[in-house]
């Protein structure tokens, strides 16, 4: 029984993105970001157990993709495209194209299976990452269209530094460029500086803006990655 229960953790994540992308088609997107939330507790809580249990095995590496891709590339893109389809505000040059724009949304869990199998197969990344990972790319998302739902209807601009955050954080999820893990595995402040500086950003974030200081608090850590010494490998 022992062997099971991260898998069982695992899947305790893919059912969070499931109901996630339910409250997404929904509308309701600050529920669904509390359980793309819950869904990142489960990702970090099975590989806790599975280090703890010494419970490692191929079936749980292959589980953890396929849950992440559900919950950090289906569920965000479900809201963004709620978002762009029933709420956003369109210049008239492009209010033709209205029905079909919102489908671009879906880039994100195109990227996100390219950055996943990429991640399975790179010896590399072992404790840290090379490109964006998958969750922090979805906490973004889940966390923006909460951020700018009221401003979508009135803003011209929502549309354009959308379509150009879909298009950079794709490329950046695929891209070469080192980036720290997300993942406490000691409580110790040697060999994990900057995760507790973006935990204490983050929390501040949250505290002065809500569900949207989720959003500016991963690209926090984007900043923090390209602008601080790569972990060595």
């Amino acid at each position: 029984m022992r062997k099971h229960i991260p898998n069982i953790i695992t899947l305790a994540n893919l059912f969070s993105g499931c109901i996630a992308i339910v409250m997404a088609f929904e509308g309701n997107f600050p529920v669904a970001v509390l359980w793309v939330i819950l869904a990142a507790l489960f990702d970090f809580l099975d590989g806790f157990f599975a280090r703890l249990l010494k419970a490692y095995s191929a079936i749980g590496k292959e589980l953890d993709s396929l849950c992440d891709v559900v919950s950090f590339g289906v569920a965000p893109a479900a809201a963004l495209f709620v978002l762009l389809r029933d709420y956003t505000l369109y210049p008239a040059i492009i209010e033709p194209l209205q029905t079909y724009v919102p489908y671009l949304a879906f880039f994100i869990p195109l990227f996100s299976v390219l950055r996943l199998a990429k991640f399975n197969i790179d010896e590399r990344q072992t404790t840290s990452f090379i490109g964006l990972p998958t969750p922090a790319n979805g906490l973004f998302w889940i966390s923006y269209c909460v951020a700018v739902f009221s401003l979508a209807s009135s803003c011209i601009l929502v549309l354009p530094v959308t379509f150009i955050l879909i298009v950079l954080l794709s490329l950046l999820m695929v891209s070469e460029i080192p980036m720290f893990s997300l993942k406490l595995k000691k409580i110790s402040w040697k060999g994990f500086e900057r995760q507790w500086i973006l935990v204490v950003i983050i929390i501040t974030l949250i505290a002065l803006y809500g569900i949207a200081g989720i959003a500016w608090g991963m690209l926090c850590y984007i900043l923090l990655s390209l602008t601080t010494p790569s972990e060595k490998r």
